[in-house]
Parts: structure tokens; C-alpha cells; sequence
């Protein structure tokens, strides 16, 4: 004996079945393209989440498991890894896409516990105002790093990489 979502009813409530097609009203949205931008906030975070993984381990792999591990980690590393733009487009894609997930994920976070509307809107304006400069200052260090440091007289600094010296005569 089966019986369909339609006439499954608890007996004692009388509350219809889950599914039972019989939405309360208060539910219905009016518009019905409204939810598309948290639909695109859900699939960036299911996305941007599994290419944090791919991207944060292979960037600690490179950083702490090859060569001298955590000991050759310095200015000249950071200097020697950020003049090859593979790398500079790698911790960048890092940079944006951290920010970017934790945003969205503070932003819900915000929304759901947030009750007060002017309360809401000031937490989420200062979560995108440091996001904002977050990403900015972070795309500018990676981009406008100078490796080959020289002092007033032009000469290299002493923890200047090794690369710098070719560079410099």
C-alpha cells in the first residue's frame, strides 16, 4: 500500500507531507530571478573552494617539502619565486580567490545572524571595504616587488638573492 505526496497527511496535525506541492505563501518569492546572484555565490564557493585546495597545497609542497624545506625560506626565495611569472600569477590566483571565498563566506555569515537591516548593512560595507584593500595591496606587493634591493650608493643589499648580482653589472 503506497500512498503519493499529494494525500500523505499526519493525522494528528494535519501538516501536509514535505513535497506535498502546497507552498505557504509567505514562501513564494515574487520575482523569481532574484535568487540567481546567491545561486552563483553558492557555486563560487563550491569552486573557488576545491581550486583553494589544488592551489594551497602545491604552494606549501613548493614552499616547505622541496629543497631545504622551511629553512630556505627568506627574501631571496620569496625574491627568486616571485621573478617567475608563473609563480606571480600563482599566489595571485591564491590571493584573489582566499579573499574572495572568505568574503562570500562572511557575507552569509553576516546575513544569517545580522538581524537589524542598518546593522547588516554596516558589518558587510566594512567586510568589503577590507576586502577591497586586502586585495589591492595584495596584488600590488606581488607586482611591483623589487628583488634586486640596492642602498644609497647602488650597491646590493647583503641579503639581495644571488640572481641580482648578474642583473646589477
Amino acid at each position: 500500500m503506497t500512498t503519493t505526496n499529494s494525500d500523505a497527511v499526519l493525522p494528528a496535525q494535519g501538516i501536509e507531507a514535505p513535497r506535498s506541492g502546497r507552498i505557504d505563501p509567505k514562501y513564494l518569492r515574487s520575482n523569481p530571478s532574484a535568487g540567481s546572484f546567491e545561486m552563483v555565490a553558492w557555486v563560487f564557493m563550491r569552486v573557488s573552494g576545491a581550486a583553494l585546495v589544488v592551489l594551497i597545497f602545491v604552494h606549501l609542497w613548493v614552499n616547505l617539502m622541496v629543497g631545504d624545506g622551511i629553512h630556505q625560506i627568506d627574501f631571496a626565495f620569496v625574491a627568486g619565486k616571485w621573478s617567475n611569472p608563473v609563480w606571480q600569477f600563482w599566489d595571485l590566483t591564491m590571493l584573489w580567490l582566499a579573499m574572495l571565498h572568505g568574503t562570500n563566506g562572511m557575507r552569509t555569515i553576516i546575513n544569517d545572524y545580522a538581524e537589524k537591516d542598518s546593522t547588516r548593512l554596516w558589518l558587510k560595507s566594512i567586510l568589503y571595504l577590507a576586502a577591497t584593500v586586502i586585495i589591492i595591496l595584495g596584488t600590488m606587493v606581488i607586482f611591483t616587488f623589487e628583488a634586486c634591493l640596492v642602498n644609497e650608493a647602488g650597491e646590493l643589499l647583503e641579503y639581495a638573492p644571488a640572481f641580482c648580482e648578474n642583473v646589477t653589472q
